[in-house]
């Protein structure tokens, strides 16, 4: 059994849930939100101890010693019984939370896509970057800092519209921000960066390549967001973008592969430039991106690809 925990509102999950049961491939999805509010924890260890299970309701329970593979695809948090005081609710979520990662930890004979301590891992963009290094992929100069001083050293190198800004870590859409450009008013908040670290990176003027890793397979698409309001950015703008499959030159393949296997990662959405001289520069790295916009316009079938991994065809 392919056991996906996901949630409701991934509009990515059915793509392949449906590919799965094509596949004649058994698969069921836990919503991490539902625990501890809508399900109960069963798990037995010694002598006599019983099942592992994970008993949602209305549905059958989840055995864990039937699941082979597990997709780890953009968890919610867990979500406590409505009444509680905050500090419960946090005890319960937290109590919860232990639990069933301590079962997911457990499942040692199954495939996880990803392993979810790798994949919180391989987020870290600091830690993304060094390893896109140690892969041999051409990393943009980049300088991650909350001192005013490096910064205004850094975009001087840079020169005049030479740099952009991006954030470390959104949280939640509501703080999310797209990657732009630096501009007179951002120099002017300089003084403010002490309060919170930034990523400030040299401007890779081109067309976007978004490369979507399963398993050993490398699906490729240009996102040329040159013409639109945002082109230091695709992703607010990808119904506006020009997309099509392209190919990978061998040494930003094979760099990309080490990149994936030192993060540990079976599936990730890679972000490149690749310039009008056909020079490439590695951005960054989504170890949950998304892949539905660039199937749908390539016909690439990464869907079909990611379920016969899960389902180890």
């Amino acid at each position: 059994m392919i056991l996906a925990i996901t949630h409701a509102g991934d509009e990515h999950a059915p793509l392949v849930l449906r590919a799965l049961e094509a596949l004649g491939a058994e698969a069921t999805v836990l919503d991490l939100s539902d625990l501890p509010r809508r399900g109960r924890v069963v798990l037995g260890y010694g002598a006599g101890g019983g099942a592992r299970e994970l008993r949602l309701e209305g549905r059958p329970p989840i055995d864990a010693a039937r699941v082979t593979a597990v997709w780890w695809r953009r968890p919610q948090p867990h979500a406590a019984a409505p009444g509680l005081r905050p500090e419960d609710a946090a005890f319960a979520t937290r109590q919860t939370g232990e639990a069933v990662m301590g079962l997911v930890a457990s499942l040692r004979g199954a495939r996880f896509v990803n392993d979810p301590w790798r994949d919180a891992a391989a987020a870290h963009k600091p830690h993304q970057l060094a390893a896109a290094e140690r892969a041999g992929l051409p990393v943009p100069r980049t300088l991650v800092t909350s001192d005013p001083d490096a910064a205004r050293a850094f975009l001087d190198a840079c020169g005049p519209d030479g740099a952009v800004h991006k954030v470390l870590a959104a949280g939640s859409a509501a703080l999310w921000r797209p990657t732009r450009r630096v501009g007179r008013d951002d120099l002017a908040r300089l003084a403010s960066l002490p309060l919170a670290p930034v990523i400030f990176q040299e401007r890779v003027p081109g067309v976007d390549v978004r490369v979507t890793v399963v398993g050993d397979a490398l699906f490729a698409a240009d996102l040329d967001a040159r013409d639109t309001v945002s082109p230091d950015d695709f992703r607010p703008v990808t119904h506006l973008c020009r997309v099509a499959a392209c190919e990978l030159p061998d040494a930003i393949a094979a760099g990309l592969r080490r990149l994936v296997a030192d993060l540990g990662l079976l599936y990730a959405a890679a972000d490149f430039r690749r310039r009008d001289d056909g020079s490439w520069a590695f951005l960054e790295l989504n170890p949950s991106g998304q892949w539905g916009f660039v199937e749908e316009r390539t016909g690439q079938p990464i869907t079909s690809a990611l379920a016969r991994l899960l389902a180890g065809r």
